[in-house]
């Protein structure tokens, strides 16, 4: 994977880092934002990207 695509997706509710998945920047400009599995918080839960 490019470095430059990557995004780090943290968790809303316990604010931990879970997750890195890719992105088109060029096609996507605002914050991805999806539904996820927190190992932490053992339940689904909101995780947005972070820098």
């Amino acid at each position: 994977m490019a470095r430059e695509n990557l995004a780090k997706m943290k968790c809303e509710v316990c604010k931990t880092v879970n997750y890195f998945t890719t992105r088109n920047k060029k096609k996507l400009k605002e914050k991805l934002a999806m539904k996820k599995h927190c190992k932490k918080c053992k339940t689904h839960t909101m995780h947005k990207e972070v820098k």
